[in-house]
């Protein structure tokens, strides 16, 4: 897909720099999926605290159930 995007040049130039990339576009590409999987991260941290366990639920004893 093509898309025509105004990206600040500053930005654009130190992550084309710091990443060591070839092109800009692979720059784009990498910063797009680093960002995509940090958001995936934080969702999956904000979920630690949801999960609600049964009080009866005892792991210790699951384990020796050999």
């Amino acid at each position: 897909m093509v898309t025509d995007l105004t990206i600040d040049n500053r930005l654009l130039e130190t992550a084309f720099l710091a990443g060591g990339l070839k092109t800009h576009r692979e720059t784009v590409n990498i910063a797009l999926e680093e960002f995509i999987k940090s958001r995936r991260t934080e969702e999956l941290i904000d979920m630690f605290q949801t999960v609600n366990y049964n009080p009866d639920y005892n792991y210790k004893k699951l384990r020796n159930r050999i």
